[in-house]
């Protein structure tokens, strides 16, 4: 007799059926499945960091780093983005170039809330930037189907096309690769809420 099937009364052979145990199983394993796909769809918090040029959806908000370097600021160009004065022995001035995109109806601000993060845990604020710095990051009120940013300003024509989020950081911390750059949701200060996304530096 073939296993798994038992003889009918006309000579052919008909499947058994499942027992209580296999169908609770059964029922187990694809209740879990659309529990796992359900949380999956309604979560937009990420586990781990995006690399620069990917956009990040922070409360609601799109942000992109388009590039991060180190400034020298006996470079002409740097020396726009920052006048001084040089960052003491043992450390570097780093440079993180953003857009802030509002791709929903309404208008939502921008965080003010930014931290480079290293693998040992150490946290770096970014400097304060004089008014006059027409590159610097402004946490303005996007509104709809705009960006900051905004078109035609000298942050979105320069060569980095990006807001300037200005970081010290020492070189001994650099080391500690990757460092993050950690994206708060605006007005909350709920670690919970943040992203990260992994600088090239």
């Amino acid at each position: 007799m073939i296993a798994g099937k038992r003889r009918g009364r006309t000579g052919g052979y008909i499947p058994r059926p499942m027992s209580r145990r296999l169908l609770r199983l059964l029922a187990a394993g694809v209740l879990a499945l659309a529990l796992v796909t359900t949380l999956g769809a309604c979560s937009k918090k990420r586990d781990f960091p995006i690399r620069e040029g990917l956009g990040l959806e922070v409360n609601g908000l799109k942000y992109t780093v388009f590039i991060t370097r180190e400034l020298n600021l006996r470079d002409p160009e740097d020396k726009s983005y920052f006048k001084g004065p040089e960052a003491p022995p043992g450390s570097a001035y780093y440079g993180v170039f953003l857009q802030v995109c509002n791709e929903g109806s309404k208008p939502l601000p921008a965080t003010r809330d930014f931290t480079v993060v290293d693998t040992q845990g150490n946290h770096f604020q970014p400097i304060p930037l004089p008014a006059t710095n027409d590159y610097r990051y402004k946490p303005d009120i996007v509104a709809p189907h705009r960006c900051l940013p905004t078109l035609g300003s000298m942050a979105q024509i320069g060569p980095a096309s990006g807001s300037l989020l200005l970081f010290k950081i020492p070189n001994a911390n650099i080391e500690n690769r990757p460092l993050d750059l950690q994206i708060g949701a605006s007005g909350t200060q709920n670690v919970s809420d943040h992203q990260r996304v992994e600088l090239d530096i």
